[in-house]
């Protein structure tokens, strides 16, 4: 758990709502300076941290799919430095390979899947050499435990990132930060009804399938990052 600073830094993106505000507001709390990015600052309800925040808290504007968008963020952030990337953005589904259409199906695999990875490209440098670079994946994306076969197009989405990001890891071996995927585990989404209830088994609430390793390697736990678990989530981040 990070403790009490008024010197860390975290850049989080997707943070409008769900386990991304979520986040932002913890890390407010603990003394953190936060600068959370929204793709649409009318459902988004970062603003309402503003005041508690005493300025520590930037929000900047980014839909990770547009790359003009994610190249101005990055410059405008350029001589900034971070003690954490974290990438929470990303959308949800119910869809089925059998009903839904192409378009959507590539939405959901550049949204989840190739922006996040996008993102980590892109914002790796601003990360000290003690950092950490995350991204908020799911236990839906593992193989191993995928005995339903439910929302398939959201768990092959998800199954991609991961593999992705272990691509980053291996190329970046002997990179010195901590190197993250997050799944978050049972939380709401809805009052009265636990999300991922359709696998409500317990080894659903921890992902099996990486190396628990620092230092240029892969992590992978429910309390491996710092902050709050079993988030409400009810918006598409």
């Amino acid at each position: 758990m990070p403790t009490i600073s008024s010197d860390k830094q975290l850049l989080l993106i997707g943070a409008s709502c769900g386990l991304g505000f979520a986040l932002a507001e913890e890390y407010l709390k603990r003394g953190w300076h936060v600068v959370a990015t929204e793709r649409d600052s009318t459902t988004s309800k970062l603003h309402d941290l503003l005041r508690a925040a005493q300025g520590r808290l930037e929000i900047a504007t980014v839909d990770i799919t547009d790359p003009d968008q994610v190249v101005a963020l990055r410059a405008r952030l350029a001589s900034r430095q971070f003690d954490m990337l974290f990438v929470n953005a990303g959308i949800g589904t119910r869809g089925m390979v059998a009903d839904i259409s192409t378009d959507e199906f590539i939405r959901m695999m550049v949204t989840n899947a190739l922006s996040p990875m996008r993102i980590v490209e892109s914002f790796q440098d601003l990360v000290l050499p003690t950092g950490m670079i995350g991204i908020m994946s799911s236990g839906q994306g593992s193989i191993t435990n995928n005995e339903n076969g439910h929302y398939e197009i959201y768990r092959g989405s998800k199954t991609a990132l991961n593999m992705l990001m272990r691509s980053f890891a291996a190329r970046h071996s002997d990179d010195p930060r901590t190197l993250l995927l997050m799944a978050p585990g049972l939380g709401t989404d809805r009052p009265g009804r636990p999300r991922g209830a359709s696998e409500r088994r317990g080894k659903h609430t921890q992902p099996r399938e990486y190396d628990g390793r620092a230092g240029g390697k892969i992590g992978s736990s429910v309390s491996g990052l710092p902050g709050p678990e079993g988030s409400v989530v009810s918006c598409p981040f």
